[in-house]
């Protein structure tokens, strides 16, 4: 049985895409709890980044704050020289940036259709690209963040479920054009409630989900590391959400 407690990732390195806030930042206390260094990737959030940065510190890990908008592929370069250039190698990366953007058909301009397809989709696709060379070297991992809403139609939110299908045979494809030297899953969270979310939100997640509760970003960070730490599974999406796919 693989170690998968306290300082099982030592001398790992994660970048972790949107780490500043919600979910990325839980994943990345996580796998810094688990012994990894940590690239907090933000966009805007630099204050935030700071504060996550000081948060692993004080764990006794690594951890630097690299700014980078992701809809832009020579960004996303940079943030990969950037961190070959700090830590000389990369084990892990966790594309888990994304928006969630209200769509209905007749409503739907280009601008919303590539603002939610730029963040959510080809942004993953880039990351993964500029990641494997430094990702082939230590037969590392990369776990991506789909969402139900790749699974359920959302009529309210069309370029967002498009985007989330897409990821889902993103990580497919990724996953068979990679193997055997990199390992490519995905997580779909749902019915997940954090701090400072809307009331009815978990009222309707707890009445849509068998197990009448909602997820945390603790149930989150437990998928995405029992998904690093398993190494005969590729290719495979891990639905986080309390059963509402049922």
């Amino acid at each position: 049985m693989q170690d998968t407690g306290k300082e099982s990732l030592k001398g790992r390195v994660a970048l972790v895409t949107g780490a500043a806030k919600r979910i990325g930042r839980a994943v990345a206390a996580r796998l810094a709890t688990e012994g990894a260094d940590v690239v907090i990737h933000y966009n805007r959030s630099k204050p935030e980044a700071a504060a996550a940065v000081a948060e692993i510190e004080k764990l006794g890990r690594k951890a630097v704050a690299l700014q980078a908008d992701l809809r832009s592929v020579a960004d996303i370069k940079h943030l990969f020289q950037q961190t070959a250039k700090q830590f000389d190698r990369l084990d892990i990366l966790v594309n888990s940036a994304a928006n969630f953007l209200p769509a209905h058909l007749g409503d739907t301009t280009e601008k919303m259709w590539d603002t939610a397809l730029d963040t959510n989709l080809k942004a993953l696709f880039f990351c993964a690209q500029a990641a494997v060379p430094l990702l082939k070297q230590s037969h590392g991992v990369i776990i991506n963040f789909a969402d139900i809403g790749g699974i359920l139609p959302w009529p309210g939110y069309i370029p967002h479920c498009a985007s989330k299908a897409g990821v889902i045979m993103l990580t497919k494809c990724l996953a068979k054009g990679l193997a055997p030297e990199v390992r490519v899953n995905a997580v779909a969270p749902g019915t997940i409630t954090m701090s400072g979310d809307p009331s009815e939100w978990e009222a309707d997640f707890i009445r849509c989900a068998p197990l009448h509760r909602t997820g945390t970003t603790e149930d989150v960070a437990d998928a995405v590391s029992f998904l690093i730490h398993s190494r005969f599974i590729t290719g495979h999406i891990l639905v986080v959400d309390g059963g509402r796919t049922l």
